[in-house]
This record gives structure tokens, sequence and C-alpha cells, in this order.
């Protein structure tokens, strides 16, 4: 995986989880409740710490493998994404129950891309 194509990843995912925070703490504030605004921000938090990650790594020496930049790419959709739907859905009163499953898949393969990393690392 090049740099460039691990640093724009990074770039997009970061400036998602801006406007994605922004949008909750503004927009959503309003019509979530304290329960759903936190889950919101899970997700948020989560996205920004994978892009963050991705971002140093992209401009770091170390090599990524294409493993772990899937991993982090597909769990950061899965896990963040997946929390957005559920919150934004059950907050207009038609949760969409399949993405439950779905979130600690995401979160299942932050987990792997974190240990592909460390594996890469040695």
């Amino acid at each position: 995986m090049t740099p460039q194509i691990i640093i724009a990843t990074a770039a997009v995912f970061g400036m998602l989880s801006v406007i994605f925070g922004a949008f909750g703490a503004h927009a959503l504030k309003k019509i979530l409740t304290k329960d759903q605004l936190h889950s919101f921000e899970v997700g948020v938090k989560y996205q920004m710490y994978h892009a963050i990650v991705l971002l140093g790594i992209g401009f770091s020496n170390t090599t990524l493998s294409t493993a772990t930049y899937s991993c982090f790419t597909a769990g950061i959709v899965l896990f963040s994404f997946s929390i957005y739907g559920l919150v934004i859905s059950d907050a207009q009163g038609k949760k969409l129950k399949f993405l439950g499953p779905i979130t600690p898949l995401g979160g299942l393969l932050l987990a792997i891309g974190w240990l592909l990393l460390l594996i890469n690392v040695f």
C-alpha cells in the first residue's frame, strides 16, 4: 500500500469524523437521547483514532501490509458507520436492527488491524 493512498484514506476518515462530530454536537443533539448521542460520539472517536493511526503510518517509513490497511479501513466503515446508522435510525423510530451485528465485526477488524500492525513491526 502506498503512503499516498494511506494518507488520503486517513484524511477522508479524519475529515468525515470532524464533520460527523460537529453534526452530532449541533444538529443531532436536539433529537438524540443522551445514550444515543454517547453511542454516536463513540463512533466518531474510533473513526478519528484510526484515521490518526493511518496518518501516522502513512507519514512514517513503516511499510503497511495491504491486509492491515484493509482491516483498519473496513473496520472503520463497519464499526463507526454502523453505529451512525443504528443511532440515527433509532432516533427516527425505524431502528435498522440488521446493523447491530455489523458493529462488533467492525471492532474485530480494527483489533485484527492492530494485531497485524504489531506483527508487521517485527
